[in-house]
């Protein structure tokens, strides 16, 4: 037996999808244990790119268990036309079986309403948020007033949930913000709708992850975002509305700590960032726009283009401590080819003398104060997609992977040098020990 956690060490974007791809080969359960539909996860394979939003990313592989964990919030709309999606695209494998906990918060049409009204009254202060829903439906579960697929599986305690709800919401919309209100029949209706689809899938994830454990059986437990995206632990405000760290995976699943053996962290080459908040990293100029164009940075769910800047090593140092990363895997290492000098961020600065290096400030008036502290690194131009062994790699691009896990204090364990499944140098996988 062994479990895999797989989470994002940055701002999230790192490329969780194509990882969680690769190891979910080996694995025989895969479950996304936090985030909505908020998230993206890009997989190619062999050209072919599959964006995926709720469905875990090993769904492209045959005789899995693909699981969405209680810790998630479901808009069920977009799960069925994901469902539509992959069936149409002929990727949805025949022996494979898509599992919903019935323990997951459905994200409603007021949720959304909400999230949006909220944005446009920040104006200049908005968070970025991509409003989906997420964060109201969030507040709904810890309110204890959310609905889960379980009472969508019942009509009357549905019709119950939502009158109640519709009823404070529309309150909150029409007084608050000035807005229409909602009308629950029509939902009412639409859900009823989405409740006959579902059924089939609507299960106990976490017995029947006990029951796989039992078996000996291989999990991977798929995070969404990344650590500094974390609610506790991430630049909050500009956060998500869930934990990212990979200790979620448990609560998210419903699993102990004690059944995870190993946390793999996924480190972009460099740093990206959507949406608002402070970006120490962030390059205003041609690089950053290098960057941005050669490694096609926008974002999978709101195609909005993400902010870009040199690796920051302070980031990956905490992730690394409130994860437990145990491994690194090295994304779109090839994006940074043909750059003469690449800089690495081991540190903060801010005027008044403060230092950090192995933490992100919480207060954010100090962390928008910080300046990086850089080292240099010669750049590479040879081609490295066709690496199939760090030993393949130029010198130049060797010593970067190497600077990397040094300053990390964690070994590198997979280095993908291309956008497909193929174009990846795995030193270790996590199943294979």
């Amino acid at each position: 037996m062994s479990s895999v956690i797989v989470v994002g060490t940055q701002w999230g974007d790192e490329g969780k999808g194509k990882v969680v791809d690769l190891y979910a080969e080996d694995a025989d359960a895969i479950v996304r244990f936090q985030g909505g539909n908020n998230a993206g996860h890009t997989i190619v394979v062999r050209g072919k790119q599959t964006i995926l939003h709720l469905i875990p990313s090993g769904i492209l592989h045959d005789h899995k268990m693909c699981m969405l964990g209680n810790g998630m919030v479901i808009d069920p709309k977009v799960l069925i036309e994901e469902i539509r999606y992959l069936e149409k695209e002929n990727a949805f494998p025949p022996n494979t079986k898509l599992i919903l906990s019935d323990r997951a918060h459905l994200i409603m049409p007021y949720h959304r309403r909400v999230d949006a009204a909220r944005e446009a009254a920040k104006g200049a202060g908005k968070i970025g948020t991509t409003q989906r829903g997420i964060g109201p439906a969030y507040e709904d579960k810890v309110s204890r007033v959310g609905i889960r697929v379980c009472d969508l599986l019942d009509r009357d305690t549905f019709a119950e949930k939502l009158r109640r709800n519709v009823e404070e919401k529309n309150f909150y919309l029409t007084k608050l913000f000035g807005e229409q209100p909602v009308d629950a029949k029509p939902i009412l209706e639409e859900y009823m709708g989405y409740a006959d689809v579902l059924r089939p899938h609507a299960a106990d994830v976490s017995l029947l992850l006990d029951e796989a454990i039992r078996q000996k059986k291989k999990i991977l437990f798929e995070g969404a975002q990344g650590c500094h995206l974390d609610v506790d632990y991430g630049t909050y405000p500009f956060v998500t509305s869930s934990n990212t760290v990979a200790g979620n995976a448990c609560c998210g699943a419903g699993v102990g700590p004690t059944q995870i053996n190993s946390v793999v962290g996924i480190v972009k080459a460099y740093t990206t960032r959507v949406g608002s908040g402070p970006f120490v990293t962030e390059l205003a100029d041609e690089i950053g726009e290098r960057i941005q164009r050669v490694g096609q940075e926008f974002g999978a769910t709101t195609g909005r283009k993400r902010r870009c800047g040199w690796l920051d090593m302070v980031l990956v140092r905490q992730s690394v401590r409130v994860s437990g990363i145990t491994g690194l895997a090295i994304t779109k290492l090839d994006v940074l080819t043909g750059i003469d000098k690449l800089r690495i961020c081991v540190g903060y600065r801010t005027e008044s003398g403060e230092e950090f290096a192995t933490s992100v400030p919480a207060d954010l008036n100090v962390f928008e104060r910080c300046r990086p502290v850089y080292m240099e690194l010669d750049g590479w131009t040879e081609d490295i997609t066709s690496a199939k062994r760090i030993e393949d790699l130029p010198r130049s691009t060797r010593r970067y992977v190497d600077t990397l896990e040094n300053l990390a204090g964690v070994k590198v364990v997979l280095v993908s040098v291309g956008a497909d499944r193929n174009e990846t140098i795995v030193t270790e996988n996590p199943f294979r020990r």
